[in-house]
């Protein structure tokens, strides 16, 4: 997904330098595809959502037995990557926000 969000991205700021008038047709393509980005987003967000809840049910369950200490530090891996991708999902969406308005500026 993060090489697809860059290219589209890319291709955006390409055509947008170039001057490229853009068809009605391609504005509701990338429409689409941002409402896509969009869905894109949501999903990981909940996913991070119930990955932090997990984590931090191991670590009341570490006050049981040390064992849940182990879950708990991969958890807690696994979320700083994931938290890392949901991040740039976050800003490259947003900027793609800013160039459809550029777009529909001209």
């Amino acid at each position: 997904m993060k090489a697809y969000l860059t290219l589209f991205k890319n291709d955006l700021e390409t055509k947008i330098a170039t001057n490229h008038k853009f068809s009605a047709k391609e504005i509701t393509i990338m429409k689409d595809k941002i409402g896509f980005f969009q869905h894109e987003r949501l999903i990981h967000l909940l996913v991070t959502l119930f990955y932090v809840i997990f984590t931090f049910i191991f670590l009341g369950l570490s006050l049981i037995s040390y064992l849940f200490l182990i879950p708990f530090f991969i958890g807690i891996i696994f979320l700083i990557f994931y938290i890392r991708h949901y991040f740039f999902l976050e800003n490259t969406i947003q900027y793609i926000y800013t160039l459809y308005d550029k777009i529909l500026k001209d």
